[in-house]
């Protein structure tokens, strides 16, 4: 299976080709870029420094996705991807990019462009990329269902990048609950939020059984599918933390009692939806060392190991901010910590790969 997500193009593609085409896995890069500067936002505690520095890394992951998009709508190749049956998972890293991007400007951003316009920013990018994510959620299974063929062993992580941006657009629609206004337009988003919270988690956990049938049943994954493996485990995390960031802001659109609720189901809900996702990175974890000594390429999907880190780090954060627990708070700050080696590493390969690939000569496919 190749996971490049460099798609071959038809000859007339090839002919019209200046550079190497992009693979909407890519995206990926500014979701890992974006969450490192959004978890360090959400910390329990914070260090001197900390926020000025994530809301630097917060403008390069904005730059880098107006970069992105460009190219990719450029090569208007989205027809192309969507009918590979790998490629065509990955179409869920674009709307979770324009959240995480529009997410940061209000966690980071409104200190260097104000208040106002944060908002503003955020509610352009968290429209399109609810939108785009709700259409990835519906088609891409469809299109599995009605076009796509797959062998017995072909479940693997990236089947839940279409179903995850609906989490994500809960999680971060959460943020502009208080900036709406009071009465229905607020009520909408909340329930809104609440609904896409739903979609995403339950077809998390049907997609989760058939990755973890195939890893029980076949072949253990190698190589560069093994990254994909910890999709599993942003997924979700980012359920935990969509709990706890509608939990927040809950008071302001519903009443007491219903209002009571929420702050229960993102407490007990979140703990054990959270315990779940401890076994998912150990076994992530484990697959991830087992590959690495035997050997693991570097590929854009090496990308999933920084995102669903990152969930795991609002999430665990989440969790520790509403109970007080010392534990989880140290638990955060070691995953935060986790995260940024992890980024750097990524982030530098992926500099050098790009940088060799750019120098092909023009009309060259990369795979």
């Amino acid at each position: 299976m190749d996971l490049s997500l460099q798609t071959r193009p038809s000859p007339a593609d090839t002919h019209r080709a200046e550079r190497p085409l992009l693979g909407p896995t890519w995206f990926a890069a500014v979701m890992g870029t974006g969450i490192v500067a959004n978890a360090a936002a959400t910390l329990p505690r914070s260090f001197p420094g900390l926020r000025a520095t994530a809301t630097v890394v917060w403008a390069g992951a904005a730059v880098l996705l107006v970069v992105l998009a460009a190219r990719y709508l450029r090569q208007r190749t989205i027809r192309s991807h969507a009918a590979d049956p790998v490629t065509a998972q990955f179409l869920g890293a674009p709307p979770m990019a324009l959240l995480t991007v529009g997410a940061g400007a209000l966690l980071l951003g409104k200190d260097v462009i104000g208040l106002e316009a944060a908002v503003g920013v955020d509610w352009v990018l968290w429209l399109i990329g609810t939108a785009l994510g709700l259409v990835t959620a519906c088609t891409v299974p469809y299109l599995m269902v009605t076009r796509h063929r797959f062998a017995p062993d072909a479940a693997f992580g990236g089947w839940l990048m279409p179903v995850v941006p609906p989490m994500v657009s809960a999680a971060t629609g959460a943020l502009l609950v208080p900036h709406t206004p009071a009465g229905q337009p607020r009520l909408t988003l909340l329930l809104g939020c609440y609904a896409m919270l739903g979609l995403g988690l339950v077809a998390t956990l049907l997609v989760l059984a058939m990755i973890y049938g195939r890893l029980v049943h076949h072949e253990v994954p190698t190589g560069t599918t093994v990254p994909t493996v910890w999709i599993g485990l942003g997924a979700l995390a980012q359920s935990v933390t969509a709990l706890g960031a509608l939990a927040t802001v809950a008071p302001a659109a519903l009443s007491a009692p219903y209002a009571r609720g929420t702050a229960v189901l993102a407490l007990l809900g979140g703990i054990m939806v959270w315990g779940f996702a401890m076994l998912w990175l150990a076994l992530a974890t484990g697959l991830t060392v087992r590959t690495i000594r035997a050997g693991l390429p570097f590929a854009p999907t090496w990308w999933s190991f920084i995102f669903p880190v990152g969930a795991c780090v609002t999430a665990t954060g989440t969790l520790a901010t509403r109970t007080g627990s010392a534990p989880l708070s140290w638990t955060t700050a070691a995953l935060y910590t986790a995260l940024v080696l992890a980024w750097l590493v990524v982030a530098g390969r992926s500099l050098r790969h790009a940088t060799r690939h750019v120098r092909r000569p023009a009309g060259q496919i990369v795979d």
